[in-house]
């Protein structure tokens, strides 16, 4: 059974092209009910049963798991298990009938322009790596890319001249503008600072950590939760705020739909939609708040 999850990993890299991230998600999600599936109920994923599958998930809930948690892991097991049927290992897929409650979305933390302004002010500008934070914030904020495209971005991705990056997935490229303090702290960083911290000339990562290679979604993470701290913003912050942050500010400010999604890659225009919502709702807010008949 091993072989056949390995087989669905080289299957989601190669033939679906599947981000690093997305198959990480999907490999855990399976290689945890494989595991519990042989201590458990003695069985191997070819042989499991929609009773067996369905006391995994009851597992999963007396352990504690959130229900987005949940959700997630059937996702991928369907796909899994989809992808056996289609391989001609099993007929039928065990899972087609089993569904769990995914329990209350929660709504996107958005920051207002001035927790923005705050946070991106937090970065001194005094040593190697204020500068270089100062433009990861900057960069991250102005074009609303998300945090793997951040630190997947290389030196030849950034064009000053023109004020632009270029972000690049598995699926498609798309260039993204930066605004005037962006453009400047980002060339600050490549004119004078990034030359001194990396470890070989040959690096090509934009944004790389005290030791001179690319940066880690993990380290820029540590890095966003010490500004967040240092700017005392009691809102939680994760580096998908900033990308949240960006859409519904654009928005705000006049932005079509269409070009947000063109901005942030999304596939689908339903994935942008959700930001007008989010607009609506805060328009309703302020009208509850501050209308005197309200």
């Amino acid at each position: 059974m091993l072989d056949l999850i390995q087989a669905y990993e080289n299957y989601l890299a190669k033939v679906k092209q599947a981000s690093s991230n997305t198959i990480a998600s999907y490999m855990r999600d399976i290689r945890q009910f494989a595991k519990w599936l042989r201590s458990a109920e003695n069985v191997d994923v070819i042989d499991a049963t929609q009773q067996n599958i369905a006391n995994f998930f009851a597992y999963m809930e007396q352990e504690g798991r959130t229900g987005a948690t949940i959700s997630r892991c059937l996702a991928s097991l369907k796909n899994f298990y989809a992808y056996v049927v289609s391989s001609g290992f099993l007929e039928k897929t065990p899972i087609s009938d089993i569904h769990v409650d995914r329990g209350e979305k929660k709504t996107p933390q958005i920051l207002s322009g001035r927790e923005i302004e705050l946070l991106l002010s937090q970065p001194a500008c005094v040593d190697a790596k204020g500068y270089r934070d100062k433009a990861m914030l900057e960069v991250m904020y102005a074009t609303g890319i998300r945090v793997t495209e951040l630190i997947d971005l290389d030196v030849d991705d950034v064009n000053l001249e023109q004020g632009i990056i270029k972000c690049t997935t598995s699926k498609k490229s798309r260039i993204i503008p930066l605004y005037p303090a962006a453009l400047k702290a980002l060339n600050v960083y490549l004119r004078d600072i990034r030359k001194d911290m990396i470890e070989s000339p040959n690096e090509r990562a934009l944004f790389v950590n005290i030791s001179g290679v690319r940066m880690s979604r993990q380290g820029f993470w540590k890095i966003l939760k010490h500004y967040q701290a240092t700017a005392h913003i009691e809102k939680e912050i994760t580096p998908h705020t900033l990308r949240h942050s960006f859409a519904v500010h654009l928005l705000e400010n006049g932005a079509d739909l269409s070009s947000l999604q063109e901005l942030m890659g999304h596939s689908d225009i339903s994935s942008t939609q959700l930001y007008t919502h989010l607009v609506n709702q805060k328009i309703k807010s302020v009208y509850e708040k501050c209308h005197p008949k309200a």
